[in-house]
Order: C-alpha cells, then sequence, then structure tokens
C-alpha cells in the first residue's frame, strides 16, 4: 500500500452517560456545533446528538479526547443519523 492511499480513520468509541437528569458525559465527540442554556448540538461519530433542557452548561470540553460535560436541568437526548454520502442538503431537499 502506497503512503498517500486514504485509510479510512477508525470511528471514535461513543458513549452517553446521564447522572440524574443533571450531568452527562459524553465521549466521541467530533465537534460541538452550538450551545446555549436551552440546547447543546454536537457533532459524535454516531450522529449529530442535540441535548435539550434548562440552564445547560459545558462543563468540560476536550478537543484531544472527544470528551463533553454537560450540566444543568436535561430534558431530552436526541440524535440525527449521519448523512449518507454522496446526499447533502440539496438531494434531501429536493426529494
Amino acid at each position: 500500500m502506497a503512503i498517500d492511499e486514504k485509510r479510512p480513520l477508525p470511528e471514535a468509541p461513543h458513549s452517553l452517560s446521564l447522572d440524574g437528569r443533571g450531568r452527562l458525559l459524553v465521549s466521541g465527540v467530533t465537534e460541538v456545533e452550538s450551545f446555549n442554556e436551552q440546547e447543546v448540538i454536537m457533532g459524535t461519530s454516531k450522529g449529530t446528538l442535540a441535548v435539550h433542557g434548562q440552564g445547560l452548561h459545558m462543563e468540560k470540553l476536550s478537543v484531544d479526547s472527544g470528551d463533553v460535560v454537560v450540566t444543568g436541568s436535561i430534558d431530552a437526548l436526541e440524535y440525527e443519523d449521519p448523512e449518507p454520502r454522496g446526499e447533502g442538503f440539496f438531494a434531501r431537499l429536493f426529494r
């Protein structure tokens, strides 16, 4: 195999741990897209994760390890599956 051939990167392990609806530990985070006191949206190795609640704060964000800790009153966790390759926003819009 030539050095310049691209191999797929291994998928980061992803897990969630919710402690009493007040503290959420998430691993496998690839990016934090947005956050405020009512919603945190982050990209994970298993799709986009939206955390909904009240008084949400990002207590920890580690880019190197992909770990995020969210505290506050957590009401809901919602996943959006990753987009299939080759099907972007406009392809879905014009179905």
